[in-house]
């Protein structure tokens, strides 16, 4: 039996969201995580790219 909603029901759409204040503290607080993630993302590239933190790791020479 098929009705008369059959098929994907549409989702409600969201209520739109205020617009915060932010005060200094905030301000602050997002600018410090903000160069956080950048200076991680420097490291990780570092890493990557085999500089002094990370690297080759151990190589297995030829001999037995």
């Amino acid at each position: 039996m098929v009705g008369k909603d059959g098929g994907k029901k549409k989702p409600l759409k969201a209520a739109k969201k205020d617009a915060k204040e932010y005060d200094e503290d905030d301000i602050a607080f997002q600018n410090k995580q903000k160069e956080e993630a950048k200076a991680l993302k420097a490291m990780a590239d570092k890493a990557k790219s085999g500089g002094p933190l990370g690297g080759s790791g151990i190589k297995k020479s030829g001999k037995k």
